[in-house]
């Protein structure tokens, strides 16, 4: 007997695999999967811009990539002893305006040759809500801590959503036809926005995703993280101690659902070897010095060289 739903999730006819180059781009949800992807040893690439909530600030940043538009002086500004862009998350501010400057223009650099180079693409949705700076005009990505009165709050319009999402997909099928796209909602709640506002919000993201693309008919997948932490994992058991964000037991469920659907099952196998091997560079010893750890050393080290010298761009 079942004492729980379960989602249906379609397996993917795009695997991923240990060839594969994947970059991950959107909310917070999208560092939990890629901490998953690194662990095991994928080649992933994770928000090089740092973390995005919403979809018209991903899409700027797209716009930016494909056309290698470089920031300039009138893009960032100062504000608390240190140089913002409203385009990107805090974590990439800077003290210097010319440091700043150039790792955002590295970044635009590195990312437009990823994109070239990616098997798989995934976008992760966070908010409808939007910050609008209202001197200039302009939809940001983050506040970066300056007074409220210098933005109006907007919820985006379903037909907003969906222009941005399909603003998303052309301009990187500009740099690389042969990508193949993941899109799913992050079931992260935005209780600060209220809870009525945080399901108006994802409700705007799921009606415009799926207006977008039939996933039934399109060559497009569609992860269901959000029905699987709302429905499948229904429980405050599976929530960080803030009750928004799921815990590692919910991520670990998630990454499980996700792995046994979108990644290739020549790939397992390795992937065990490769949890084996991270298990064991985690152990510690009690007596470091003795014979049968020596030994475990030296198995652990013939483990990872066979890993190594079979893939590459793997070094532990």
């Amino acid at each position: 007997m079942q004492f729980r739903t379960q989602i249906p999730i379609s397996k993917s006819n795009n695997p991923i695999d240990y060839n594969s180059k994947i970059l991950s781009i959107g909310s917070c949800f999208a560092e939990n999967m890629a901490e998953k992807f690194d662990y095991f040893k994928f080649q992933n690439e994770t928000n090089p811009f740092g973390i995005i909530f919403n979809p018209v600030s991903i899409e700027k940043l797209f716009d930016r990539i494909s056309k290698q538009e470089m920031f300039g002086e009138k893009d960032v500004f100062f504000h608390n002893e240190r140089w913002h862009s409203y385009e990107v998350h805090s974590d990439l501010s800077n003290s210097d305006r010319q440091e700043l400057l150039e790792s955002l223009n590295k970044a635009i650099t590195e990312t437009h040759k990823q994109i070239k180079e990616a098997s798989h693409i995934i976008i992760t949705l966070g908010t409808s809500w939007i910050y609008k700076n209202l001197e200039k005009d302009e939809i940001v990505a983050n506040c970066h801590k300056v007074p409220q009165k210098q933005f109006s709050k907007e919820l985006l319009s379903v037909e907003t959503i969906q222009k941005s999402i399909e603003n998303i997909v052309e301009a990187i099928l500009a740099l690389n036809s042969n990508i193949n796209f993941i899109f799913t909602i992050s079931p992260v709640r935005h209780i600060k926005d209220g809870f009525v506002e945080n399901q108006l919000s994802k409700s705007h993201l799921f009606t415009a995703l799926h207006k977008t693309f039939d996933f039934r008919l399109s060559t497009f997948d569609y992860f269901p993280s959000y029905e699987i932490m709302m429905d499948e994992l229904r429980d405050y058991r599976f929530y960080n101690e803030d009750m928004l964000h799921p815990n590692q037991i919910a991520i670990d469920y998630i990454w499980k659902l996700f792995s046994e659907n979108y990644v290739s099952e020549e790939s397992t196998a390795v992937m065990k070897e490769v949890d084996e091997i991270q298990k064991s560079l985690r152990h510690r010893s009690f007596n470091p010095e003795s014979e049968q750890h020596q030994k475990f050393l030296s198995n652990l080290q013939l483990k990872m060289k066979k890993v190594e010298e079979k893939w590459p761009h793997i070094v532990f």
